[in-house]
């Protein structure tokens, strides 16, 4: 049993020859990591682009052949975002229960990382013409679940660039994850899952009154 205050022995990842234990893609230990002021900007950002959202969507009146194309592409968009949220959410689990390294799921992360913001994207981009009711409260808790959706995508990646440089840092032992990074972990996973189904939930029954 750890005494309080040191590091959880979580999972660990296995050193292949010729290759550091955490990698992922071009972020290393060395990279320099966002820094939190930018994150807070980029959810303020975020905040901003959903409320112009909403009021372009209430101004915009699409015709019927729009509307099936904006049905076809938030479709796909939800398909893209959630399945490759999906993956990388999947790996993380693997990761915690001890069956997959971490940087396997940090490798995964950094490759879907761009398939996720152009699915969320699309999903914005394609509710414009769907005439959403702004006045029904499931439409509402929707929204929320999206907000929740982009912000927690920050917080994730703030946690990822934790968890790239922890073995950077001088006397950390290879493999060894805190438990409170373990947590940070599990708790953006949860709410990454949350806020794709509850949106897809929602947004399934409002197309069918």
């Amino acid at each position: 049993m750890p005494a309080r205050g040191q590091a959880a022995p979580g999972p660990r990842t296995a050193r292949e020859p010729g290759r550091p234990a955490l990698a992922v893609g071009s972020e290393g230990p060395d990279s320099a990591p966002t820094p939190p002021w930018a994150l807070v900007a980029l959810g303020v950002v975020a905040c901003a682009v959903l409320a112009a959202a909403c009021w372009t969507a209430s101004h915009v009146h699409a015709d019927p052949p729009l509307q099936a194309a904006a049905r076809f592409l938030h479709l796909a968009a939800l398909i893209v975002g959630l399945g490759a949220v999906l993956t990388v959410d999947w790996l993380a689990l693997l990761w915690l229960l001890g069956r997959r390294r971490l940087s396997d799921v940090l490798q995964t992360a950094g490759a879907l990382h761009t398939p996720i913001w152009l699915g969320l994207g699309g999903l914005v981009l394609s509710g414009l013409f769907l005439h959403p009711d702004l006045s029904s409260p499931l439409t509402l808790i929707k929204l929320g679940f999206v907000l929740a959706v982009m912000l927690n995508g920050l917080y994730a990646h703030w946690v990822g660039q934790r968890l790239s440089q922890l073995q950077g840092q001088p006397g950390s032992a290879p493999g060894i994850v805190p438990r409170r990074l373990m947590k940070q972990t599990g708790i953006a996973a949860s709410i990454s899952q949350v806020g794709w189904w509850g949106a897809s939930v929602i947004g399934f029954l409002n197309s069918h009154p």
